[in-house]
């Protein structure tokens, strides 16, 4: 074996134990938040009129267990992130590394907003909307597993499209990316968030206008930031020679 193949070897090596320690963030999160996921139940549902309905045993213990692990997901973030900037802080320069360590608590932070804005501004909206479908004419109540999978496919793709300012920021400070970049390929990036709309939302033009809106003010705001990014870094290039 020579030496390139030990080398490769030995990165491979360590993204497995890096993957492992995210793993075991996970888990423990997972198990963590399972104990007290009756307390989050109780407010999530705090504001029904009627109690969820249940068609099957295993309704309850699927929706406990989404929970609990949606919880683990948000708590597993900064370990991920950090534990991803250990496997590549070797090959980044100091300046680099502390500019990518800066970004992982915006990586939470970003992550919970997002779910929050998803889960108080969003979700409500839509609910509303679509028991107003029904009318007089129908008997609505809900199920357990339907109540919670149409409140998550509405809330936890924002808590993932929120990362979009400070991964926009990350990339420009790096230098991978420019401002100038991201209005060429608006119309494009209009598109793909679109696309995404329609596929996290139920099958209503309403919906996805709400969700479309906020994802297109997102992408302005990571121009806007990248901009700010931008103009800074190139003073400080400027001032260095």
């Amino acid at each position: 074996m020579d030496y390139k193949e030990m080398h490769v070897l030995e990165h491979l090596e360590e993204l497995r134990k890096r993957i492992i320690l995210i793993l075991i963030g996970f888990i423990l999160s997972f198990f963590l938040s399972f104990l007290f996921i009756d307390k989050v139940y109780q407010y999530l549902t705090k504001d029904l009129n009627d109690r969820l309905a249940l068609l099957g045993p295993s309704d309850i213990l699927w929706v406990y267990m989404m929970m609990a692990g949606i919880v683990a997901l948000a708590t597993t973030i900064p370990i991920a992130a950090y534990q991803l900037w250990k496997f590549v802080q070797p090959a980044l320069t100091k300046e680099e590394q502390k500019v990518t360590l800066a970004f992982i608590p915006g990586l939470f932070l970003l992550f919970i907003a997002g779910i929050a804005f998803g889960y108080y501004i969003l979700f409500p909206m839509v609910l509303s909307f679509v028991h107003s479908l029904s009318g007089t004419q129908f008997e609505t109540f809900y199920t357990v597993n339907k109540y919670f999978q149409f409140m998550i496919n509405i809330s936890l793709p924002f808590g993932f499209l929120f990362e979009m300012p400070a991964v926009v920021m990350y990339l420009t400070r790096l230098g991978l990316i420019n401002p100038l970049k991201l209005i060429k390929f608006r119309k494009y990036s209009y598109f793909v968030l679109v696309v995404i709309s329609v596929l996290i939302t139920p099958p209503d033009f309403i919906s996805d206008i709400l969700v479309i809106i906020p994802l297109f003010v997102l992408y302005e705001m990571s121009i806007l930031l990248s901009k700010v990014i931008y103009r800074k870094k190139v003073k400080e290039q400027t001032h260095a020679a």
